[in-house]
């Protein structure tokens, strides 16, 4: 996704660009239709927003707590 205000070329998915740091809007990910923010579904093609950011973040370790 490309910055607005830098015009810098960010990966896929971020949500600020890692030049400047500029919040990047977020798109659907069927169509690549900007979204509003609190958008639910892409008001372009129907896509469900949550289940397509869901399934485009990567997983995250659980660390389990240490000094027991």
């Amino acid at each position: 996704m490309t910055c607005a205000q830098c015009q810098h070329e960010n990966r896929t998915g971020a949500r600020f660009c890692d030049n400047c740091g500029a919040p990047l809007p977020r798109a659907c990910s069927s169509c690549g239709t900007p979204l509003r923010p609190a958008a639910k579904f892409c008001d372009e093609c129907g896509q469900p927003v949550a289940a397509a950011e869901a399934a485009a973040r990567p997983a995250r370790a659980v660390q389990a707590p240490t000094g027991y």
